[in-house]
């Protein structure tokens, strides 16, 4: 019988878990199964340039804890790839590559970009696996991807250190955490770093509101307060002009290039550096409270270190189930975790959907619970 070959990629933002993950599914593989395993360098692009490491026994030792991918990683899209100064549709070079490596399969790590590129390829009648990895949390049909805990970690910590300087000098402190269309990052971290305020790309918040939680905080005696903000958050398109509506990609660029007030940014393009809707609504807030505003962007922080145990758990079971799958000769399907359940999910149920937070999630009722403003008009 003909040694199986294995392939596996890394693909879309680095998180937490990724080498995790990469060892989950090729330990079972090599040393259980006798297959040959091998790596694509730097995501989708690696199998478009045919730039391959080849696993041998030991070569996972050791990577467990590492944060990262040992693969490298990019965002690089099949059917729009950056060849000589234009974008190509290189799908059928990717086929190529997996047939002259002569893969039995081949498994995709990654978020929401990567489930459609994955798509694309089983749709050409390639085996493909893929597992859910993403700090936003926001994969359909799974209940967690690994590297959220360890993001969602490292913003509680940010929130938490930023306790201490936002009560010695009595200000108020706007910390921008990633999640552009999905907010569990931002929610999570803020509930468990006690944030007075979470503004989440779900719910638009009215800022007279937000600014009115402040006052009343003040008005208390307490004399700062921490606002957790999701990159993606926005305020109610009929709330205030300058605030205003949610803009579109291009009209954001543009805008991102006036000067931040008093900030020495005047030649800063806001949308490569973030905080840039973070720190507009501090200028809003500051005029309407009278309190003193601070901003901090946690930007690639929350993706990088050392992954959590759970994450490192997570990656680990998922891994290990897909190896199965693939020997078992089950394709076409994303490997997610449902109760604590690790199954098998069809790649068209997953690839183009997108898990936010639902308005009736128990986090948001907790949040309201212990009092935490979540930007909304009483």
């Amino acid at each position: 019988m003909a040694t199986k070959c294995f392939g596996i990629l890394t693909a879309g933002g680095d998180c937490p878990g990724l080498n995790a993950a990469i060892r989950g599914v090729g330990r079972p593989l090599m040393d259980l199964y006798q297959a040959e395993f091998i790596g694509f360098r730097d995501g989708f692009r690696g199998l478009i340039e045919n730039r391959v490491t080849r696993f041998a026994d030991g070569s996972l030792s050791g990577i467990l804890t590492i944060g990262g991918t040992i693969l490298g990683t990019s965002r690089d899209k099949l059917h729009k790839m950056p060849v000589g100064g234009e974008e190509m549709d290189m799908t059928d070079v990717a086929v190529e590559n997996y047939q002259k490596q002569h893969l039995d399969a081949l498994i995709c790590l990654g978020g929401g970009g990567t489930q459609k590129n994955a798509l694309r390829l089983s749709e050409r009648g390639l085996n493909i696996v893929t597992l859910p990895k993403t700090i936003d949390n926001d994969v359909a049909k799974t209940d967690v991807s690994f590297g959220f805990d360890t993001a969602m970690a490292v913003g509680a910590e940010a929130i938490d250190r930023l306790h201490s300087t936002a009560e010695s000098h009595h200000r108020v402190i706007l910390v921008e955490i990633m999640g552009h269309n999905a907010g569990w990052l931002a929610l999570g971290a803020g509930i468990a770093g006690g944030a007075d305020v979470i503004l989440i790309p779900e719910i638009p918040f009215s800022v007279p509101a937000v600014a009115n939680a402040l006052i009343q905080r003040d008005r208390k005696g307490k004399r700062f307060s921490i606002v957790a903000m999701a990159e993606g958050a926005y305020p109610k398109p009929d709330d205030e002009e300058d605030q205003g509506k949610k803009k579109s990609k291009n009209k954001k660029k543009k805008e991102s290039k006036k000067a931040a007030p008093d900030r020495g940014e005047e030649t800063v393009d806001m949308s490569l550096v973030g905080g840039e809707n973070c720190a507009r609504l501090a200028h809003h807030l500051q005029d309407m409270t009278g309190l003193e505003m601070r901003v901090t962007s946690l930007g690639h922080l929350q993706r990088g270190g050392t992954p959590s145990p759970t994450d490192r758990l997570l990656a680990t079971r998922l891994g290990t189930a897909c190896a199965e799958l693939v020997h078992d000769g089950e394709f076409g399907v994303m490997v997610g975790l449902q109760g604590n359940e690790c199954v098998s999910v069809p790649l068209d149920e997953v690839a183009g959907n997108r898990k936010t937070v639902p308005l009736d999630h128990p986090w948001l009722q907790t949040a309201r619970l212990v009092g935490t403003s979540l930007g909304e008009e009483e």
